[in-house]
């Protein structure tokens, strides 16, 4: 059911933003979500569709690598994810620092939360995906969070 609700959300839009935590669920296979995962990822990587993800996202799956000293599992991490099918990484410039601050001081978001929001609004992204209640404040986009689908 919630699969089928998904997948339905996804097909009114071409260009979505993507959280963190999706990354996460799909990389760690994560029971409880990888049902939705693989339906975003699967969305992804058809032709015609496009997704946005701050370098913030990098920095966030690659901490526990690094903590470990799991030189491996990063390599991993960037050799499927930076060359991923439709899906563009996106560095803050000056205008997204500003356009995320403006966000952090309207919807009283975390920073890395507002650039991830920036980042979408600039690269013009219809839709968010995410499992944090805390972006369906932004008015920008459309917000999906996983937990609505469960």
């Amino acid at each position: 059911m919630g699969v089928d609700q998904l997948r339905s959300f996804l097909r009114r839009h071409r260009r979505i933003g993507l959280d963190t935590s999706i990354f996460i669920y799909q990389l760690e296979a994560n029971p409880r979500y990888i049902a939705l995962a693989d339906s975003i990822f699967s969305w992804v990587e058809r032709a015609g569709h496009e997704t946005v993800t701050s370098t913030i996202t990098m920095t966030e799956l690659l901490v526990p690598s690094y903590r470990d000293k799991d030189e491996h599992r990063v390599d991993e991490f960037y050799g499927l994810l930076s060359t991923y099918p439709n899906l563009r990484w996106i560095p803050p410039d000056l205008e997204t620092a500003d356009l995320a601050a403006r966000l952090r001081a309207s919807y009283r978001l975390r920073t890395p939360d507002a650039l991830q929001a920036a980042t979408a609004i600039q690269a013009h992204a219809t839709a968010f995906l995410t499992n944090d209640p805390v972006f369906a404040r932004i008015s920008e986009f459309k917000t999906a969070v996983l937990d609505q689908f469960l």
